[in-house]
């Protein structure tokens, strides 16, 4: 039996690896994409620590090269679903009642593991089934995968480290129970470390989990299962079924033990998601948690003080790193006109010198978007600039899906800050500009402010701090991360806490206590030493003259 008070592990961030020429980690990355190309991988949905194949199955291949096969996965249907649940809710007393210390060892191990022997093969499957290259594989599936595990385990502590104040002759104590029921973890594509958070943040904190992710990724879904497993994650804990969001949604949403959702997707999924389960509400134990971070236009405004260098930089880098598939991604920018002119040559200069290609070649900055559905969404985008006399193209333009789903960083610049693609979530690498009269800066605050639904990350550049200090008020609801003189990307857990408001999602900050806390249920208990044995109170008491007389059988 436990008898201390534990401290754990200070966290710091994993520090991000290199890959230099000659380097050790890029040797290692290098055989390990070798290994992952030369195998076909089955992959089994995990339902109670089992594995479990369905016999139906579907192809992954790189979105770089779709005639490579990686693998096939099992396709689920409603029926795993449901023992998904069952697996879970059987699984749920033991790990509810497993001391936290347990737990915090499991999710510290699996830091560790990713840290070492787990690395170059989850980064290297993140490459080839997401189309990432190597530092981004590195900064998203290595190192903020490790530090979601590492602060999460602290976060834990300082949550449950909070208690309330005692009076004398009682003991207040707070009780940071787990959610009574199952959460449904629904996963994207874009980001194998949010894949891996959202359901083991909830597991930390004492709940068991359906994990559906994006087809896109499972991928390296399967990889994280199997750290999670090496790692300790009792068998139920943690369900990892591959099926439709609207066969998944039909059996989790009308199931009464249906505690909580954890969601990274779009905005309209999470809206419908919120309405069923508004529509179904009579049907739980209790009013389920709804965590969502979604949708995102995310912006970049400068200031006429602002160095045209700096702007472009973070224009190359926040709009088209991972080709725009980030939620934090830049999508709309405004450029004063004394600026445009030397953002504009310094922006073509930047993406002249870009290369585009497979992830094995890390000369490629560019990889391919993730699907053919994408391909084609942009692609009718460009399209319709390209057919617009409103719209100058002044970079890209260009897509072929001949070999992979490759589409140029493309830059278009609108005469009309209203724009379809300047309010449009398009999620790749096209970005669109508006040129504004570098007086009219108040006016263009208002402009950014107004022209989208959502409200996930932003950025002010400039040297004139009254500009910044206006900006910051003005769009105080635009953007739920801010960034004054950086790109509005590469928010780091622990030091930038991540999430949108309006459109963008609940803002329960992935990367911080604020989420773990939407993962329990507390229960405040008092005790009391010396109980009382009459009913009457002092005001009870009868006066004689000026004393207060209080007898032992009242006035009755």
């Amino acid at each position: 039996m436990a008898n201390g008070f534990f401290n754990v592990p200070t966290p710091i961030n994993e520090p991000v690896k290199g890959y230099a020429p000659g380097s050790k980690e890029r040797a290692e990355l290098q055989q390990a994409l070798k290994d992952l190309k030369q195998q076909q991988v089955d992959i089994p949905m995990y339902i109670g620590g089992q594995e479990v194949r369905s016999g139906k199955t579907k192809t992954i291949s790189p979105p770089h090269d779709h005639k490579h096969v990686l693998g096939q996965f099992h396709e689920g249907d409603g029926t795993h679903v449901t023992q998904a649940i069952e697996a879970a809710l059987a699984a749920r007393r033991d790990w509810a009642e497993l001391p936290w210390e347990h737990r915090a060892a499991i999710f510290l191990k699996a830091a560790e593991l990713l840290a070492g022997p787990y690395r170059a093969r989850l980064n290297a499957a993140t490459m080839l089934g997401q189309s990432k290259n190597a530092f981004q594989a590195e900064i998203d599936a290595a190192c903020e995968l490790i530090d979601f595990f590492r602060f999460n385990v602290y976060f834990l502590q300082e949550i449950y480290k909070q208690q309330p104040e005692s009076a004398p002759g009682m003991w207040n104590r707070l009780e940071h129970r787990p959610l009574e029921g199952f959460v449904f973890a629904l996963t994207p594509f874009n980001f194998t470390s949010i894949a891996g958070n959202l359901p083991t943040s909830a597991a930390l904190m004492g709940n068991v989990v359906v994990w559906k992710p994006a087809n896109t990724q499972i991928y390296s879904a399967h990889v994280l299962m199997e750290l999670f497993q090496e790692a300790g994650v009792p068998a139920g804990v943690i369900n990892l079924v591959y099926v439709d969001g609207p066969t998944a949604g039909d059996v989790i949403f009308n199931h009464p033990e249906f505690a909580g959702i954890h969601f990274t997707g779009s905005t309209g999924v999470f809206q419908n998601i919120w309405k069923t389960i508004g529509q179904n509400i009579h049907k739980y134990k209790s009013y389920p948690r709804i965590v969502g971070e979604t949708g995102g236009k995310d912006f970049i405004l400068a200031h006429h003080s602002a160095h045209p260098r700096q702007v472009a930089t973070a224009i190359s880098r926040g709009a088209f790193e991972y080709q725009g598939q980030k939620c934090s991604a830049a999508s709309r920018v405004y450029i004063p006109s004394n600026l445009y002119p030397e953002v504009k040559a310094y922006l073509q200069e930047d993406l002249k010198s870009m290369k585009m290609g497979d992830v094995e070649d890390f000369g490629n900055f560019i990889n391919a978007v993730i699907s053919e559905a994408s391909f084609d969404k942009l692609a009718k985008y460009i399209d319709g600039a390209k057919e617009d006399s409103a719209v100058e193209i002044i970079a890209g333009g260009n897509y072929d899906k001949s070999k992979g789903y490759f589409v140029e960083p493309t830059v278009l610049v609108a005469k009309d800050p209203k724009y379809v693609t300047m309010c449009e979530e398009l999620f790749g690498p096209v970005l669109t500009m508006h040129v504004y009269d570098a007086d009219q800066f108040e006016e263009t605050l208002d402009l950014v402010d107004s022209t989208s639904p959502y409200a996930l990350t932003g950025a002010i550049f400039g040297q004139d701090r009254y500009a910044i200090d206006l900006a910051s008020k003005r769009l105080v609801n635009a953007a739920g991360n801010f960034y004054i003189n950086d790109k509005p990307t590469g928010a780091v857990v622990g030091q930038q806490p991540f999430g949108g408001a309006r459109a963008s999602g609940t803002n329960d900050k992935a990367g911080s206590m604020l989420n773990l806390l939407r993962w329990v249920s507390p229960r405040a208990i008092k005790e009391t030493f010396v109980t009382p044995v009459d009913y009457r109170y002092p005001f009870l008491g009868v006066e004689t003259g000026e004393n207060l007389n209080i007898t032992g059988q009242g006035g009755f």
